[in-house]
């Protein structure tokens, strides 16, 4: 097996090199087809391995290649696979399959073909090794090595301006989150002096309740506390929560396919995984779980209400990926780890979906984005529509689909937390259910529904014809693909969640895990725990969820959004007059852009002029070099105007000397 362990990271990346430096001569078609027998294979063989650990019981942890031993301290690459890495393997390879085969269709006209697709297999392979890691160096390697490969995709059409300083800007935001991500395991270096993660995780129960005030003055929070919120701000800027969230919806500068993949399987997905991983350090911590789960329902709620003015179609799914981050960064601050990674599955399949369904309306309209030129498209787009239904009710939390199981667990999750941020997280991430049901399908019924809002174009001797069909096989198999299990994989939370299917789940005050949570070892908080002791079986789950709020909210916000975009609109028209302060503030995004801009762009700006200024002109350059020349230039003059060459001068000069002398002898 530690064969096919090594397998799966070295596929995408053989084909990445490969197609990286010998793309122009391979052509177009030996491309793809690399690049995807290159991700098959790892998606094969992930599938092998998640059947292996979870079926057989098998584990692995092991090193793979020691890059430096310093003291005690080994630098290694290994592998850690067990439920949770498995799971996350075959999310990351299936999704990734998935765009490279719609790639082919998407991107048969760009002129950089070769080069994305080496792009998005290096992606591949840099996620893998993220969640493969048995080890904070490896996990710092994949961690830095998906915000390399984003920066590279979001600034792709680098002849766009917008797409470089969209490029750029995520780089920037996750510089800042990546700041505090390296401190932390800086501490847990410090304290712990291992990087391996078992080692780390078996230590660090000492530090509980030590305070870290020797390392930081004037800091009374316990180590792990602090070392928990470092390693968050990390995820902060990854899965881009408030107040890092700005670079993910301008993201959107990149091609579809990329958009799909970064918001569905890779680089938001890592930090939500990361806080997983290390459950064992944020157990020790109420304050850190508290702080992370208030983010998280911030975020939720707050995320949601800009997609609602937004109308760009790959925006509002983009907003879309920022609330339902929320929601598992939620889950995981109420300790509901194995619910939390259970909507990052759910939400890979129906959120890549969504992507690439908006990816072939926008193929068929032309490369048009505005949903207000859209409209009436379900008869051109019949599997688009469907697929996107089916992704859209999945998005809502509709009742048996995939969302609906997930997005239940994780509010009930929040409801029955203790934590003292639990009061306040579940109004917002219950109200988050109405305002994602609303704009969900104010943009899917101004999409497909309603009159026709886009031109149509002169053709074969008609007057006018309409030029818009359905996309090609290459567009719409993916579509299907990802529909099925937007459908289905819902109906595994037994096994993955609430259930005791696997032999090896493990047990913790006396209460059984399933195989996602036992990779998280809660040992202060049995929140999945007590949901799990009420849970009586999917359809039972199913019933009970209709008698509870988050579908009461979710219906009225689907019935709401139907009522005024397919019968009257004339309610937005009155709500935008009288609300159009609040308008402004979300179409401006809370003025977040503007305040990075004007305070950290501008003010670093300032900052830099006047340290110019001050530390380069006048002290460096004024003082020291051209100072140090006058300096020698006036003492030069000076000396210049005592070498007259006249005796009596000089004679003068002795005279005076053997006067100074002589007094000085005479009297002191």
């Amino acid at each position: 097996m530690e064969f096919i362990y090594l397998f799966i990271p070295l596929t995408p990346l053989l084909a990445a090199i490969i197609v990286g430096l010998f793309g122009n001569y391979l052509g177009r078609i030996n491309t793809h087809r690399l690049t995807i027998v290159g991700v098959s294979i790892s998606f094969i063989l992930a599938v092998i391995v998640a059947f292996d650990t979870m079926g057989n019981a098998h584990t692995y942890n092991g090193s793979v290649y020691t890059w430096a031993i310093i003291e005690d301290i080994h630098f290694e690459v290994g592998f850690l696979i067990d439920q949770l890495s498995a799971l996350m393997m075959v999310i990351v390879t299936f999704v990734s399959l998935m765009v490279h085969i719609y790639t082919i269709g998407y991107m048969q006209d760009d002129t950089g073909y070769q080069r994305f697709f080496s792009y998005i297999s290096l992606f591949t392979f840099s996620m893998l090794m993220l969640v493969m890691s048995n080890n904070f160096l490896q996990l710092f390697f994949g961690w830095e090595a998906v915000g390399l490969v984003s920066y590279l995709l979001i600034g792709f059409w680098f002849n766009k301006e917008t797409a470089i300083f969209a490029n750029m800007k995520a780089f920037i935001i996750n510089r800042v989150g990546d700041f505090g991500f390296i401190l932390g395991i800086a501490g847990i270096l410090a304290f712990c002096g291992s990087l391996d993660y078992v080692e780390v995780f078996s230590r660090i129960n000492a530090f509980a309740g030590v305070s870290a005030a020797a390392v930081v003055p004037g800091v009374d929070w316990q180590i792990p506390t602090f070392i928990a919120i470092l390693l968050f701000i990390g995820a902060m800027g990854k899965s881009a929560q408030i107040p890092l969230h700005v670079w993910l919806p301008d993201s959107m500068e990149g091609p579809t396919p990329i958009s799909a993949l970064i918001h569905a399987a890779t680089m938001v997905t890592a930090g939500i995984f990361m806080v997983a991983r290390m459950s064992p350090i944020f157990e020790l911590s109420d304050a850190a779980l508290n702080f992370v789960m208030m983010i998280g329902a911030l975020t939720a709620f707050l995320m949601g209400l800009i997609g609602i003015v937004q109308n760009d179609i790959k925006r509002v799914v983009a907003y879309s990926t920022l609330s339902q981050l929320g929601y598992m960064t939620a889950a995981l601050g109420a300790s509901a780890y194995s619910a939390s990674i259970f909507h990052l599955m759910t939400h890979a399949f129906f959120k890549a979906l969504l992507f690439l369904a908006a990816g072939s309306v926008i193929m068929a309209m032309h490369h048009e984005q505005d949903i207000r030129k859209m409209g009436g498209l379900k008869k051109y787009l019949p599997i688009t529509y469907w697929t996107a239904l089916i992704g859209s009710l999945a998005l809502i939390g509709f009742p048996g689909l995939s969302g609906f199981f997930s997005k239940d667990l994780i509010i009930e999750a929040i409801h029955t937390s203790e934590l003292a941020a639990a009061p306040y997280a579940y109004p917002l991430v219950l109200l988050g259910v109405f305002v994602t049901a609303f704009y969900s399908f104010r943009m899917f019924f101004l999409v497909f529904h309603g009159k026709e809002r886009f031109e149509k174009q002169a053709q074969h001797g008609h007057e006018y014809s309409s030029t818009t069909q359905e996309s090609p096989w290459i567009i719409t198999i993916p579509l299907i693909l990802l529909a099925i299990p937007s459908l289905t994989v819902g109906y595994l939370i037994d096994p993955l969640v609430v259930g005791n299917f696997f032999q090896e789940a493990i047990y913790v005050n006396d209460t059984a895990h399933s195989f996602i949570a036992n990779s998280a070892n809660i040992s202060q908080h049995n929140t999945i725990q007590n949901l799990s002791t009420e849970f009586h079986g999917v359809f039972n789950f199913i019933l009970h969820g209709i008698t509870q709020w988050p579908f009461i909210l979710a219906i009225a916000g689907l019935g709401l959004a139907a009522y005024i975009y397919l019968h009257d609109d004339s309610l937005a028209n009155w709500a935008y007059r009288k609300l159009h302060r609040l308008h402004t503030l979300l179409d401006r995004q809370y003025y977040a852009d503007a305040f990075n801009q004007t305070v950290f762009a501008k003010g670093s700006i300032y900052l830099g002029n006047r340290f110019w200024a001050l530390g380069e002109r006048k002290l460096i350059d004024g003082l020291l070099v051209n100072g140090s020349a006058r300096l020698v230039s006036w003492s030069a003059q000076l000396m210049r105007s005592l070498q007259t060459g006249y005796v009596y001068d000089y004679a003068f000069v002795m005279f005076g000397g053997l006067v100074i002398a002589l007094t000085w002898f005479l009297f002191f």
